[in-house]
C-alpha cells in the first residue's frame, strides 16, 4: 500500500507493506524510498512490516522552501510523526546516508520509539574528535553544496557532468538525474546540507551539547568503496552505543542497498530478528 500521510505539518509519500514487526527504511541523498526496492520483499517475506517514506524535500513528499525546514532536529519529528500516523509506537529503524544521521538522532532523542537501529555509511554524531585528512578529502562536495544557486548551476552544467562524476558510477545515476532535473526538485534536496553543515562544522568546530547515548542494539555497516565517508567514522560509533554494538564491512560503493542487496538483506534479517 502506498499513501500520502500527514505528519509534522507536511505530506509524506509512504510505502507501507507486509505485516509483523515494523521496520522503517529511511533514504538519503540523492535517493527516494525506491532505494530500498531490493530490501522490502525480503523483509516482508521474513515477517516484517516495512514503512518506506520519501523523506521531506524528496520524491512525492512535501518540499518546504526554507532552508531552516531541513534541520535534522525537525526531520526527527517527521519520523516519529509518521510512526504516530500509522499507530506505531516502536519500530526497528534502518537509515542510509543522511537518514543514517536521522536514525542515530531518533535513537538518541526518542529512545522509546526505537527497538533496533541499523546505520549504513554514516557514523554516530558526536563520536568523532577532530576530522581526519581523509574525511576532509572525501567531503569536498559538502562545501560546494552550501552555495545556493552556484551549486545548482555547476551540478547541472554540461549534462550534469560534475554530478555524474560525484556519483562515481552509481547504478541509479540516470534515474537521479531525471528526477532532480524536474523543476523545484534539486534545491530542496541540497537544503539538507545547507541546514545541517555550517562552515564551522566542516572545519571540525562542532561544539554544542553532547547527545544522549544510544540505548538500542545497533548495527553499523560501511562499504569498502565508499567515496564520501570513512570507515573510522563508523567504527568509532561504538563509543556512543550503550546497547549491543555490531559492525559489518561490506564490498561495493556507498549505495550498499543497491550494490550488495543479498548481503544487506541477510544482515538485516539476522540482526532484526
Amino acid at each position: 500500500m502506498t499513501d500520502l500521510i500527514e505528519a509534522n505539518g507536511l505530506q509524506f509519500y509512504v510505502r507501507d507493506q507486509g505485516s509483523g514487526t515494523p521496520v522503517l527504511l529511511l533514504h538519503g541523498f540523492p535517493d527516494t524510498g525506491d532505494l530500498w526496492r531490493n530490501q522490502v520483499p525480503a523483509l516482508n517475506k521474513s515477517g516484517f512490516r516495512t514503512i518506506v517514506p520519501d523523506m521531506r524535500g524528496r520524491g512525492r513528499s512535501s518540499k518546504p522552501s526554507s532552508v531552516s525546514e531541513y534541520r535534522l532536529s525537525t526531520i526527527v519529528r517527521d519520523v516519529t510523526g509518521i510512526m504516530d500516523a500509522l499507530g506505531i509506537q516502536r519500530a526497528h529503524i534502518v537509515g542510509h546516508d543522511w537518514s543514517a544521521a536521522v536514525a542515530w538522532l531518533v535513537a538518541a532523542l526518542a529512545p522509546d520509539r526505537v527497538d533496533r537501529l541499523v546505520a549504513i555509511s554514516v557514523g554516530a554524531p558526536g563520536a568523532a574528535a577532530k576530522p581526519t585528512l581523509e574525511e576532509f578529502q572525501k567531503g569536498w562536495y559538502r562545501l560546494l553544496f552550501l552555495f545556493e544557486g552556484t551549486a545548482e548551476e555547476l551540478i547541472q552544467r554540461d549534462d550534469w557532468y560534475l554530478f555524474r562524476l560525484f556519483l562515481g558510477g552509481a547504478k541509479d545515476t540516470d534515474a537521479y538525474v531525471k528526477v532532480l532535473a524536474e523543476p523545484g526538485v534539486l534545491t530542496p534536496a541540497l537544503n539538507w546540507y545547507r541546514a545541517n553543515l555550517p562552515v564551522q562544522a566542516l572545519l571540525g568546530r562542532t561544539g554544542g551539547p553532547q547527545l544522549p547515548m544510544i540505548k538500542a542494539d545497533t548495527l553499523g555497516i560501511w562499504s569498502s568503496g565508499d567515496l564520501y565517508l570513512t570507515e573510522e567514522a563508523m567504527t568509532r560509533s561504538e563509543q556512543r552505543v550503550q546497547g549491543r554494538w555490531r559492525y559489518e564491512r561490506v564490498d561495493g560503493s556507498h549505495w550498499v542497498p543497491l550494490d550488495q542487496p543479498d548481503r544487506l538483506n541477510q544482515l538485516l534479517i539476522e540482526f532484526l530478528s
